[in-house]
């Protein structure tokens, strides 16, 4: 398969997988009694860090120019630009949802997570492992 169909496909994988990721850890989360928000900082995390994984052993697999814990965090510092605009998308769908409290969260996190995914895949493949994406 061509790269510049590759990476986008496989990058939309990972985020399928940061997504049940995300809206399952908000689920335990609220559970717990974090609420809304509060979850969702943890549940970010989490999702970024299964998204992380998947991106950096097939979405831009190839030489490994830098060390894990450097490229955990660009990709972390990366991602949050993203993640500002998720978490706003977010906040918007939470507050103005006219949905059941069991469905708000999931609606309001695949809102979230479409509205940050493209400034997550320029982020990653344009800073984050840009050395890989020239190589391959």
């Amino acid at each position: 398969m061509k790269l510049a169909y590759r990476q986008p496909l496989l990058f939309a994988v990972s985020g399928i997988a940061g997504f049940i990721t995300d809206a399952g850890i908000l689920y335990a989360a609220s559970a717990a009694g974090l609420g809304y928000f509060a979850g969702r900082a943890i549940s970010f995390l989490c999702a970024v860090w299964v998204t992380w994984q998947i991106n950096r052993r097939y979405t831009f697999a190839a030489d490994r120019r830098q060390s894990a814990w450097s490229e955990w965090l660009n990709y972390l510092a990366a991602m949050s630009a993203g993640g500002a605009v998720n978490y706003a998308a977010y906040t918007a769908a939470i507050v103005t949802l006219q949905l059941s409290p069991a469905v708000r969260p999931l609606a309001a996190v695949a809102m979230g997570s479409l509205a940050g995914m493209i400034v997550n895949y320029a982020t990653a493949k344009l800073w984050v492992f840009s050395s890989r994406t020239h190589q391959q």
